[in-house]
């Protein structure tokens, strides 16, 4: 009997130790349920983690600390099912505290079960996880940045190398299109032929400088800007372009801050993200343009350019890919799927971001965020052309059949012309005399491309108008605006302007 009763002292002593060690632990909820799922015991942690006193939680059933959509799905039962039959039970989700606030739970359930095998209940620990989750989170947001990131930075690598080489094929086509013009003007039918060929090569030029905007590597002509200005200007065409179904609202205050930002590219985007707006309102709605000062925390003080429509909303698993160049959800023909790549590209190539919101059946609010520019000067672009043109021109140029086209254009325009094929023979060709204008290409063969030609040409004669051409070029970022830069293909009235504005 002594030692039978030492046994049983020792038992209860044991069990006394067990719940006073379970009791104190305040990081889990640890408790028993009996068979039916209703609560036998609680410990300081499930009062500090759902926030009822063993006196208001024993003896009513766990199921209150699921959500109502989990209890109306049967997840409580199917927890107990589960470990009853398997003798285990985990999972993560939402759990409510007393006060009726939600967090994100660890849980476990194990079956309980004395020497005969018979289920005499459950134990349960539950820990909250809410901190560790948004950190995952967290980290799991700046793992998609950095993949977006990459995935567009490879993106515009690829953009970038093909729009080169497409702008000096159509450079080829555009330059000896303007000759032809002068030589048929007697003939109407070849005239309307000659007209075709030009729109189509405009149209490709169009959609090469929207590649380079999205790759960020188009050549730019910043200025500050004054954003209602530019706004005001194009609301025709915004009107236009959007028909007479759906209404257009422009809501900027008076005071909006100046930014800096190549006018034509604003312009472009802008345009871009109304067409956008108006194919998503098929049955007519609102657009509604706003500009505002803000102060946003990555761009610092900012002027918001938002573009809100009325639409059908977009998907999530859309919502990822609408920056992607070429990705469009339009029927065939319809669309290129550059436009919203191109804003993209022009936001942050303009030292911005663009953030889009949407909600199915509520429609899209796409933001523009560019930084704040100190001062606002008034641009100014002369439009002169020369008309004593006889000067001798060095055109620097390797590709033979561009070199071609460029010079057929200068002679036309009245220019003597000299070609060499590298920046290594256009310097020794400077030595002799007569040359009074150099005309280069960036991009080129050997040691020395077109930046590093003008920026030689300079230390030897720094009296020597230079001007540069490129479709893209990595040297354009590191020009600074040093040489004036004509972008490729080009008209012959805008090579006009660029070669009277440097030799004014």
């Amino acid at each position: 009997m002594t030692e039978r009763k030492q046994a049983e002292n020792a038992l209860t002593e044991s069990e006394n130790q067990f719940r006073l060690l379970v009791g104190g632990v305040s990081d889990y909820a640890l408790f028993m349920l009996n068979p039916d799922g209703i609560v036998t015991n609680w410990n300081i942690g499930g009062e500090r983690i759902k926030g009822y006193r063993p006196d208001e939680i024993i003896g009513q059933h766990f199921s209150r600390f699921y959500t109502d959509p989990d209890r109306a799905a049967g997840r409580p039962a199917r927890a107990l099912r589960i470990a009853s039959t398997t003798g285990r039970y985990d999972e993560e989700g939402w759990r409510v505290r007393k006060d009726g606030s939600f967090f994100w739970a660890s849980v476990v359930i194990d079956a309980i079960r004395d020497d005969t095998g018979r289920l005499i209940g459950f134990a349960k620990i539950t820990r909250d996880i809410t901190e560790r989750r948004e950190a995952q989170q967290a980290l799991e947001r700046v793992q998609r940045q950095l993949a977006e990131s990459q995935k567009m930075d490879a993106l515009g690598q690829l953009t970038g190398g093909v729009a080169h080489d497409f702008n000096n094929l159509l450079m080829i086509v555009s330059g000896n299109i303007q000759t032809l013009k002068t030589r048929v003007e007697g003939d109407p039918k070849t005239q309307r032929a000659i007209q075709a060929i030009e729109t189509a090569m405009q149209r490709g030029a169009a959609l090469t400088r929207q590649l380079l905007t999205f790759s960020r590597r188009q050549s730019l002509n910043p200025l500050p800007t004054d954003i209602p200005a530019r706004i005001r200007s194009v609301a025709d065409v915004l009107r236009s372009g959007l028909g007479s179904a759906i209404a257009l609202d422009i809501d900027m205050p008076s005071e909006v801050w100046p930014v800096t930002v190549d006018t034509a590219e604003f312009e472009t985007a802008l345009i871009n993200l109304v067409i956008n707006a108006r194919d998503a309102m098929a049955e007519g709605g609102r657009v509604t343009v706003k500009a505002q000062n803000v102060c946003d925390p990555e761009t610092g003080h900012a002027v918001a350019i938002s573009v809100e429509d009325t639409g059908h909303g977009i998907p999530n698993d859309i919502l990822a890919k609408v920056f992607d160049p070429f990705f469009t959800t339009k029927p065939v023909g319809k669309g290129t799927g550059l436009g919203l790549s191109q804003v993209h590209g022009f936001a942050h190539q303009a030292g911005g971001r663009i953030d889009i919101e949407s909600e199915l059946g509520c429609g899209t609010v796409v933001t523009i965020y560019l930084p704040h520019t100190e001062g606002l000067t008034v641009e100014n672009r002369p439009q002169s052309r020369r008309d004593d043109a006889s000067d001798t021109i060095l055109l620097v140029e390797d590709n033979p059949d561009v070199a071609s086209a460029s010079a057929g254009l200068l002679e036309e325009l009245g220019y003597r012309v000299r070609i060499t094929t590298n920046a290594e023979t256009a310097l020794k060709e400077i030595e002799s005399e007569g040359i009074d204008l150099v005309f280069s290409d960036i991009v080129m063969p050997g040691k020395m491309d077109g930046l590093g030609l003008a920026k030689a040409l300079r230390a030897k004669r720094p009296d020597l108008p230079i001007l540069l051409t490129t479709g893209y070029s990595e040297a354009l970022a590191c020009s600074q605006n040093e040489f004036p830069i004509l972008r490729k293909p080009y008209a012959i009235h805008e090579l006009s302007q660029a070669l009277a504005k440097l030799c004014q």
